[in-house]
């Protein structure tokens, strides 16, 4: 345990509405979480934010001995593990599909004599010490406890979910009598009655998931278990062997009894404690799926893994060198005097533990929420559209991987567009196991407590950030083989689709795309109109035209051959690509006057809220969909966005690429408009969605540093303080963590892959002080370093022997094993 001691870490304070920085008190280490005290209504953020995963599995960090009810949630899941179940709905019959919530292979407990179980609720804490120590994958407590008679007891815990065994889960229980001696019993098992209840708002719905088909219990594999999904029929075998130690380090001779019951099996190990001898308890849980490889039997491989008696230290120290070369890929350091670096290792440790190369051959989406919990039922959204930047730049295998996922279900994306009359494919807004829409039809509102409609379905421009994602794939990896035999097919499937979407008006001669939803999704209809959908969403409608124009690029990517074989074979004739150009150059934007985006035609027309009014009365952040529907009224009727939509084109596009776009679709734009574009819906945006900040923060970084730290540093607490008052307990923002390292990486750093340049150009918030990172660029390792006065980078790993680079406009080569020192007005190298 000595890489464990003698660490000073952060104490996060419990409650709702503080800052990142002004959650911290005292000393601390830029890589440990800490909470003080013991406190069960933030029972269940912690658990969230102590999950621990390995891009297979993940369990959340409830306490082992802890009862199974509210406010406590052991959740464990699987990544790609789902299932369907049908509930009645305000009269309806519906289908939902699921992340499963899988067995408990947590449940580890004791109890003195004959009395009750331990519950935290009976005893009185001296002291309790959480953390979650992010750079060995590591969650550790450490309390003393009084009972009511007295007796004080020591326990100290810890958990891994290894990241080198994505098999292996296991923790460590060093329980210590202070006070006391006497016979105890300890209880260490499996639980299979489990049901999906870790979202409040869905519990009316069918919850039930996992059929037990086999309990049982052995001397040298301890308890398993083995259920199967109701309607996927995927199974999971759990074994887990319980062992325990003296402060000596010898096994201890305990009386052994096994309890076997139709959903769970346990064991009962008593033996005698004497005051101050510690004993140490360790749990080894091994975990196989019928989805794994190589695998005939999931129960016969949990059983027989379950017997390697491998000590938790053991394990610990493997699972130490597995993170240490994660980080060493993908740490970002940051020098800000506060809790930012801190804060950006959380998200990129949950990044990891969600993403892994555990997950490579899985078949596995991006779920928004990670592998942390069942809010938006695990359902694959865009995303990815925010996590695969940090990817591409750090493990682009990964990013493959996703988009894999996304290609296998090319044929589902097919049948979708032909349902509807279209050609192409049509990506769904909500993706699960299969790729049809998951999307639900109607959705509770918990303020109101009435279900209303869900028309976010109808946002096809999931579809051009498939495609927008292939493309950035390609140009940070130049990954040709991808290109040709995936991602190629995909863009072009996308292109056909965007190109029968979209309608010519005469009148205008222009080309509109109509029956949409935005990425704001508080807008999905006109006022009074008794349709959903809306006509020409300005962001729909850019980034169809960008892949309209860049779909002849990919043609000329690829292999002569190749490309012939792809037109063939997708119908795509010199018409089908004379109306892509045609479509793209004449794409209908609404554009007043004064240079503004309106964010769909008519929004002009709506009424103004009274924000200062609503402010007051719910604070900064707000769902106003669910606020106003609660007052009768209808978010549809207001400029009122939920998050950033029409600035999301300045996210994904340069101000001089996004002037050059305007300019392609006939329509002139000057770059003075975009601060008047960022300036009008900053006052309409009530950020109801993590990611809005960050999206904003990006978009205001280059015209106001100032501004864009103080949305950034909002970003950042997101999840930390549950800004949103109650969603991350239901599964961290995936998307919005990985948005804010981003933002350090390719915004603050101002790096940009375009035209086979890896390109720079720094503007750091005046409180970073120094910016410092490894990324990886068409297969090359190059570290940076930047600080407002300065930017160095040096070559290492790659088959290059040096690398053209752009620093603020200038081309440099960057000759491998070399540092060079750009202090923006001379060059220094050093070797």
């Amino acid at each position: 345990m000595s890489e464990e001691t003698g660490t000073e870490t952060t104490t996060v304070q419990s409650g709702h509405g503080r800052g990142a920085s002004g959650g911290a008190t005292g000393p601390y280490d830029d890589w440990v979480l800490r909470y003080e005290g013991w406190d069960e209504d933030q029972e269940p953020l912690r658990e969230a934010l102590c999950t621990l995963g390995n891009g297979l599995f993940a369990t959340r960090g409830a306490l082992e001995c802890a009862p199974r009810r509210k406010p406590h949630y052991p959740g464990t899941y699987m990544a790609g593990g789902y299932d369907r179940g049908c509930s009645e709905v305000a009269g309806r019959r519906i289908e939902n599909e699921d992340f499963v919530n899988w067995p408990d292979w947590l449940p580890l407990t004791w109890r003195i004599q004959e009395e009750p179980w331990f519950d935290p609720r009976g005893v009185r804490f001296h002291h309790y010490v959480q953390e979650l120590d992010m750079r060995i994958g590591v969650v550790r407590r450490r309390m003393v406890m009084e009972d009511e008679r007295g007796r004080l007891t020591r326990l100290q815990t810890r958990r891994i979910a290894h990241m080198g065994e994505p098999h292996c889960l296991a923790l460590q229980w060093a329980l210590t009598p202070l006070n006391w001696s006497g016979p105890i019993t300890i209880r260490s098992g499996c639980n299979g009655a489990v049901r999906n209840e870790g979202v409040e708002r869905y519990r009316p719905l069918e919850s039930r998931h996992l059929e037990v088909l086999e309990t049982g219990a052995e001397e040298k594999a301890g308890v398993y278990l083995e259920v199967r999904t109701l309607q996927s029929r995927i199974r999971m075998a759990q074994a887990a062997l319980t062992c325990v130690y003296g402060d000596d380090g010898k096994r201890v001779d305990t009386r052994r009894e096994t309890v076997v019951a139709d959903e769970s099996a346990a064991e009962l190990l008593r033996l005698e404690v004497q005051p101050k001898r510690t004993l140490v308890i360790e749990k080894k849980a091994a975990l196989y799926t019928s989805r794994d490889f190589a695998v005939s039997s999931p129960l016969g491989e949990a059983r027989n893994d379950a017997q390697r008696r491998i000590r938790f230290d053991t394990l610990l120290a493997s699972q130490v060198r597995e993170w240490d070369n994660i980080w060493r890929r993908c740490d970002i350091r940051v020098e800000d005097g506060g809790m930012t670096p801190l804060i950006l290792r959380l998200h990129v440790f949950h990044l990891m533990q969600t993403a892994s190369l555990n997950t490579v051959d899985r078949d596995v989406g991006v779920p928004p929420r990670g592998l942390h919990g069942e809010a938006y039922r695990g359902h694959i959204m865009w995303d990815e559209l925010f996590v695969f930047p940090f990817l591409n730049l750090r493990i682009p295998t990964l990013t493959r991987e996703f988009l894999m996922y996304r290609y296998r279900r090319l044929d589902a994306a097919r049948r979708a567009a032909q349902r509807q009359g279209y050609r192409g494919a049509m990506y769904p807004w909500q993706s699960g196991s299969n790729g049809r829409e998951e999307s639900q039809t109607v959705h509770l509102n918990p303020l109101s407590g009435g279900w209303i409609p869900d028309r976010t379905r109808l946002q096809r421009h999931v579809n051009s950030a498939v495609a927008w994602n292939i493309w950035q794939y390609y140009q940070h990896t130049e990954d040709s083989e991808f290109l040709n035999y995936f991602g190629a097919e995909m863009f072009l499937e996308i292109a056909k689709f965007w190109s029968s979407k979209a309608v010519y008006d005469r009148e205008r001669d222009r080309y509109e795309i109509r029956d949409v939803v935005g990425p704001d999704e508080y807008h999905t209809q006109y006022p009074g109109a008794d349709r959903p959908g809306l006509r020409n969403n300005a962001y729909t409608n850019v980034t169809a035209s960008w892949v309209l124009r860049h779909a002849p690029r990919i043609l000329n990517v690829l292999d002569r051959t190749r490309g012939q074989e792809l037109l063939r074979a997708l119908e795509i004739d010199g018409d089908e690509l004379m109306r892509w150009h045609r479509i793209s150059t004449r794409m209908c934007v609404p554009l007043r006057s004064d240079g503004v985006i309106e964010q769909f035609e008519g929004y002009d027309n709506l009424r103004e809220l009274d924000w200062e009014k609503y402010r007051r009365r719910y604070g900064e952040t707000m769902r106003l969909d669910r606020i106003l529907d609660k007052e009768g009224d209808d978010v549809n009727n207001y400029k009122a966005g939920k998050q950033a939509d029409v600035l999301m084109l300045l996210y994904l596009f340069t101000a001089g690429e996004l002037v050059d776009m305007f300019r392609w679709m006939r329509y002139e734009f000057r770059t003075e408009y975009i601060q008047r574009n960022i300036d009008y819906y900053r006052r309409r945006t009530s950020h109801g969605s993590t990611l809005s900040r960050l999206v904003y923060s990006w978009v205001i970084s280059r015209s106001n540093r100032a501004a864009s730290w103080e949305e950034f540093r909002k970003a950042l607490a997101g999840d930390i303080d549950d800004v949103q008052g109650g969603t991350t307990p239901e599964g961290i923002h995936l998307g919005a963590m990985a948005g804010t390292v981003d933002i350090m990486q390719r915004c603050y750093l101002g790096i940009e892959v375009s035209g086979n340049v890896l390109s720079f150009n720094p503007a750091l918030p005046e409180p970073v002080r120094r910016i410092s990172l490894r990324l990886r660029y068409r297969r090359q390792w190059v570290l940076v370093e930047a600080t407002h006065e300065s930017l160095t980078l040096r070559l290492e790993d790659g088959s290059r022997p040096r690398m053209r680079v752009r620093v603020r406009g200038e081309d440099v080569e960057l000759p491998r094993g070399r540092s060079r020192r750009f202090d923006f007005s001379s060059v220094a190298e050093t070797a």
